[in-house]
């Protein structure tokens, strides 16, 4: 009798703990949710979160508020995130960098994958090869052949170490085993015009940041960093078409502070897919140069150690460091 009794108040114990989380993600939210984003105003991350803080707002009944905390390749903004209360009010607007910064920072005051709960993967954003048109290959074997037959002779653009275009870029080298000069930058932006006039040979950017210019034939797109060929560039290959396992994406997502009930958790990996799943907003992805991600937090999940993992192995392997 006294052990039933003692296990009868153990379970009313623990129903006294899981009622406020159970509470809490019936009601959730009560109140409006941040959404915090590692970069200025106006840059391609910030109008991704926008979108998507809007498209939240409208599934979730509640306003979803997009903060800017740029600085530090995004760290500000992550460890911001991760000294939050655990509660769903606080989420990241997550990208590749926090893969890259895994192992480009020797010390950081938070581990992003042991200190963070994925919710949801929202969409990815390719990278395309372009070339100063006077770079005499037209293709990417072309180029390669051009670059081993002039060892150090090329210019590469990079955004700044550990930056996308860097890692692309330094992929690539280490998969063609290319000697390539690299030449870093205060962003994409700023390498643009040098890229154009000659005084830089080749870059690794983004699609929405670059289509323009190849499109006005300002620039020619060797190949595109995915494993297929994309829409908005039908005529471009992939470059897995010739340097097989060559794959890279930037990616958006969203993740909360670890400890994150996981009905909240669940209530807004809903709310993602559900978006991703709107023809509406599959165009205005479309529009941006992305594709649509989504899946279950514990795919998010795989998906960003296995990214950190890739990653890291670039770094190490260029000796990359940050300035």
């Amino acid at each position: 009798m006294k052990c039933r009794r003692f296990f009868l108040q153990l379970a009313a114990v623990a129903l006294l703990f899981a009622a406020p989380h159970t509470a809490t993600a019936q009601t959730y939210p009560s109140k409006p949710v941040h959404l915090i984003v590692g970069f200025p105003a106006g840059g391609p991350a910030d109008i991704g979160a926008r979108l998507v803080g809007q498209w939240l707002s409208e599934r979730l009944g509640q306003q979803v508020i997009v903060e800017n905390r740029p600085g530090a390749a995004t760290n500000i903004a992550t460890e911001a995130v991760i000294r939050a209360p655990a509660d769903g009010y606080t989420l990241l607007f997550s990208m590749v960098s926090n893969a890259i910064n895994a192992t480009l920072y020797d010390k950081l005051n938070f581990d992003f994958i042991r200190d963070t709960a994925p919710v949801g993967s929202l969409m990815r954003t390719p990278g395309v090869m372009e070339v100063n048109l006077d770079v005499p290959a037209k293709t990417v074997p072309e180029f390669i052949a051009h670059a081993k037959a002039n060892p150090g002779k090329i210019n590469m653009a990079s955004a700044g170490p550990g930056t996308v275009p860097h890692i692309y870029g330094e992929l690539f080298k280490i998969m063609t085993g290319t000697d390539m000069v690299l030449v870093h930058y205060r962003g994409a932006g700023p390498a643009m015009p040098d890229l154009i006039s000659g005084r830089v040979q080749v870059m690794f950017d983004s699609v929405p940041a670059a289509i323009q210019q190849v499109r006005a034939g300002k620039l020619r797109a060797l190949a595109v960093t995915t494993a297929k060929r994309l829409d908005v560039l039908p005529d471009v290959p992939a470059l897995g078409e010739f340097v097989p396992g060559y794959e890279a994406s930037n990616w958006y997502g969203i993740v909360a502070p670890k400890g994150t009930p996981v009905e909240i958790v669940g209530k807004l990996n809903a709310a993602i897919n559900a978006i991703l799943a709107d023809p509406q907003a599959r165009a205005r992805i479309a529009d941006l140069g992305a594709t649509p991600f989504g899946g279950s937090p514990a795919e998010f999940a795989k998906f960003l150690a296995e990214d950190t993992e890739r990653w890291g192995k670039v770094i190490r392997a260029a000796n990359i460091k940050p300035e």
